[in-house]
């Protein structure tokens, strides 16, 4: 199997280190990644400009001045040399839980990866000063090598989230939905050192849907959470009522 590693934390980033080298166990790997943080970066291709980019004589690396999407857009091409299977992205340092997958540069970068003839993962640890990467490694580790036996539908994105926890305490798995959080704070207005007002994003709001069987429960519990994504977001359910709508103004 050929697994095409990427992240939305950067080329540098432990999380990116862990997991390649535990995949690189059971397969053969390559990384491209952003050279720098570019969370939140969602979908985002760039389109403005030329992509640069480098590969890392320490470790064969390659980094891109680009988007998370950039990196697995090119790399499925080939054009780094390898012709990918599968697309992981991780690993995460914080969750991607309920409408994080939204923005989420992580869960962007393995959907890059949806006509693959695997569902593409994207893996993260669910704390912001991540400890133990190494857990979420195995598992990572452990679901590639039994992912072939797995059957769902095309386009389907594997979202998994991990307990910052060692491995040992780890509780199990769960097959989990995405949950919902409450709408973000306001920006932040904040005075640069020459008196130019400046704003900072608000963070994520607090999780309002967290009930048994939602991927924050799971995580709160002590338990991996692993949620199917499908790739297309036609609200089926919806069309029935959107065509009577309208007909009455026409």
């Amino acid at each position: 199997m050929n697994i095409l590693i990427s992240n939305d934390d950067g080329v540098f980033s432990p999380g990116l280190e862990a997991l390649a080298q535990a995949l690189s166990e059971v397969a053969q790997v390559q990384i491209v990644a952003p050279d720098r943080n570019r969370s939140g970066a969602s979908n985002a291709l760039t389109l403005s400009r030329p992509v640069d980019a480098h590969q890392h004589e320490n470790n064969g690396f390659f980094s891109l001045n680009g988007t998370p999407t950039d990196c697995v857009h090119m790399g499925i091409s080939g054009l780094f040399g390898m012709l990918p299977d599968i697309v992981v992205s991780g690993i995460n340092a914080g969750a991607n839980l309920g409408d994080d997958v939204i923005y989420s540069g992580t869960v962007a970068a393995a959907m890059e990866g949806r006509a693959l003839g695997l569902p593409p993962i994207a893996i993260s640890l669910a704390s912001h000063d991540p400890k133990y990467y190494a857990t979420a490694a195995a598992v990572a580790k452990n679901i590639l090598m039994n992912i072939e036996k797995l059957k769902l539908p095309a386009r389907t994105v594997l979202n998994i989230n991990v307990p910052d926890l060692p491995l040992s305490e780890i509780k199990g798995i769960h097959i989990t939905r995405l949950g919902h959080r409450a709408a973000a704070g306001k920006p932040v207005a904040v005075a640069d050192p020459r008196g130019k007002i400046r704003y900072w994003v608000a963070g994520s709001g607090d999780a309002v849907d967290k009930e048994p069987g939602t991927d924050f429960h799971a995580i709160e519990q002590g338990f991996v959470s692993i949620t199917p994504l499908h790739i297309d977001m036609t609200l089926y359910a919806g069309m029935e009522s959107l065509g009577e709508w309208l007909e009455d103004l026409q």
